[in-house]
């Protein structure tokens, strides 16, 4: 019997409460499917399992739970096929983080192989689902609706919020007052808790700079050649096929990231642990406040039209409350950057246990010395905070110079 874990979804999370689950005992999973609805200060989260088997316990749901603590018992796929296996012992409460020396660390936390005891109900049929963001299923149990029936809008066909009040609408008999909430009103935007989230990102910024000995560096990178190319780009294609500079942004770290990987993991246990690929995690304002950075996977592998719908189908779910716990727990490397209407720099503070997070700020139009004569032209400060441990400064700067170079040759992006 596998122990499935309440997740670590980032540095700044200590505990987290099951709001839903979307399996049950008897159920058969795969690795990555998606089985519960995490509610954390940053707002509702699909958890992924990474395990293969059928369900046999579940935690009770609403109970705050540390990270670690475990979340589900799961009969392994093969031992399910063989028939009756020895099940979890009887009358243990799950939610207890139990000491065991069997470990094995995975994506979502530890795995753990208990001793065996009395035997696992049998395995059922596992019920299809459509893909529903949290915050869509909890609204649509609200009115009463199944949102794995409804006709889904967003990306691959999730259902979101907008599809479900559509529905609602759609299904409310005439003359029906619109629903209102008589609940009285918390300080929450997006699905999270504003105060609460600020309080945890202090507190893992707190950490990040007390343990972590950052070192900071600062290059001005000629933007001329990458706002030509962009420009020619989208110039005779529909809005929904044109490019922002962010995914040049995107791409660039990532080629940079592949000639200079020793900034591209994390330090973990006293040494540096490789990145498994090269996942970006891209900061995101959140409306009301607060700040997520889930990652964009494989962005090196990417094309740029395939980066720019991937960080769309990102900044929607991050604000709508349907991020995948796998985005949250994989970031190789953090991207920050301050867009139009930012400030023309940034020093970031490295996320733990990253190795290094990449600053862009506004593109402005400098003087610059192009052969013999100053031209103006567009500039962005790029920066890069890291850390000692893991890197130096010369590392550091031969990051910042692929990425310049991978700036002025935007068409190889």
């Amino acid at each position: 019997m596998a122990e499935f874990l309440m997740p670590s979804l980032g540095a700044d999370m200590e505990t987290g409460k099951v709001a839903q689950w979307l399996v049950k005992p008897g159920d058969r999973v795969k690795s990555g499917d998606v089985v519960a609805v995490v509610e954390t200060h940053k707002g509702a989260i699909d958890v992924e399992i990474f395990l293969d088997g059928v369900i046999d316990h579940l935690a009770t749901l609403n109970e705050d739970l540390p990270v670690g603590a475990v979340l589900a018992l799961v009969t392994p796929a093969k031992a399910a096929a063989s028939g009756p296996i020895p099940s979890s012992v009887p009358g243990a409460p799950l939610g207890a983080v139990p000491a065991v020396p069997a470990r094995t660390e995975g994506p979502l936390g530890v795995v753990r192989s208990p001793a065996p005891a009395p035997s696992a109900p049998a395995p059922g049929p596992r019920s299809t689902r459509a893909r529903v963001s949290p915050a869509a299923r909890q609204r649509a149990q609200a009115l009463g609706l199944n949102p794995d029936v409804l006709p889904g809008s967003g990306a691959d066909g999730a259902v979101t919020l907008a599809d479900v009040e559509r529905a609602a609408v759609l299904v409310k008999p005439p003359g029906t007052p619109a629903t209102t909430s008589t609940a009285a009103p918390r300080a929450r935007a997006g699905g999270f808790d504003a105060a609460q989230m600020r309080q945890a990102i202090a507190a893992a910024m707190s950490r990040s700079k007390r343990e972590i000995p950052h070192y900071y560096l600062s290059e001005s990178i000629d933007f001329s050649a990458a706002s030509a190319w962009l420009e020619t780009w989208n110039l005779n294609r529909p809005p929904e096929q044109r490019l922002l500079s962010a995914v040049l942004l995107l791409k660039a770290t990532a080629k940079a990231l592949q000639e200079v990987p020793q900034l591209n993991g994390f330090f973990e246990n006293g040494a540096f642990r490789a990145g498994q690929g090269i996942h970006i995690g891209w900061a995101i304002a959140l409306r009301g406040g607060g700040l997520v950075a889930p990652a964009i996977h494989d962005v090196d592998r990417k094309s740029l039209p395939e980066l720019m719908l991937a960080l769309r189908d990102l900044v929607q779910r991050a604000r709508a409350g349907g991020l995948r716990s796998s985005e949250l727990t994989d970031p190789t490397t953090t991207v920050t950057s301050l867009g139009e209407r930012g400030a023309e720099s940034v020093l970031g503070v490295i996320y733990p246990p990253q190795v290094a997070i990449v600053g862009f700020g506004r593109v402005v139009q400098r003087p610059w010395v192009v052969g013999a004569q100053v031209q103006v032209r567009p500039v962005v400060n790029t920066t890069l905070a890291a850390d000692h441990r893991a890197s130096d400064g010369h590392l550091g700067g031969q990051l910042l110079a692929a990425l310049d170079r991978a700036l002025q040759s935007p068409e190889h992006l």
